[in-house]
């Protein structure tokens, strides 16, 4: 698993959000940033956490010109249950075949329970509005990933 770092290019992606509409990276470019965070699987208990709480700062956000798009290997439908159990307010992607997390360098082995398997690993990137990866977030709880991100934002 060979992780982007600050300064790379983002591999650009396109991937169907939870209405099925194509969404890519490219998009966005010049006009905002993007903070594409990578989550194990929607409806879980810290991957809810996660989420309402990027819900919740969604304002905060808009204003430090930073728009969210969370990816997991989540089929749509499911992506859409999660947006509308949570009234969650920002893009979730899917990534069924993990190409993306793959780009990004977030799928590989993990442990839980005993067991071993590949997944995704819980990171953030922050991408500027050229493209490139300006900050990556991976030492963060759930519950404090969206603070931490935006105490980056607002130092920035």
């Amino acid at each position: 698993m060979q992780t982007l770092t600050a300064g790379a290019t983002a591999p650009d992606f396109s991937l169907q959000d939870q209405n099925g509409d194509t969404v890519t990276l490219s998009q966005f470019k010049g006009d905002k940033r993007v903070l594409v965070y990578f989550y194990p699987k929607a409806m879980t208990p810290g991957c809810t956490t996660q989420a309402c709480s990027l819900r919740d700062t969604k304002a905060e956000l808009d204003a430090l010109d930073t728009v969210v798009l969370g990816i997991s290997p989540d089929p749509v439908k499911k992506l859409a249950r999660f947006v509308e159990r949570d009234s969650l307010n920002f893009t979730l992607l899917s990534d069924e075949d993990h190409a993306v997390a793959d780009a990004f360098g977030v799928w590989g082995p993990k442990k839980f329970m005993g067991k071993e398997y590949d997944g995704i690993h819980r990171l953030s990137f922050l991408i500027d509005k050229d493209g490139n990866v300006e900050h990556v977030f991976n030492k963060f709880k759930t519950k404090d990933h969206h603070q931490v991100v935006l105490d980056y934002l607002q130092q920035a």
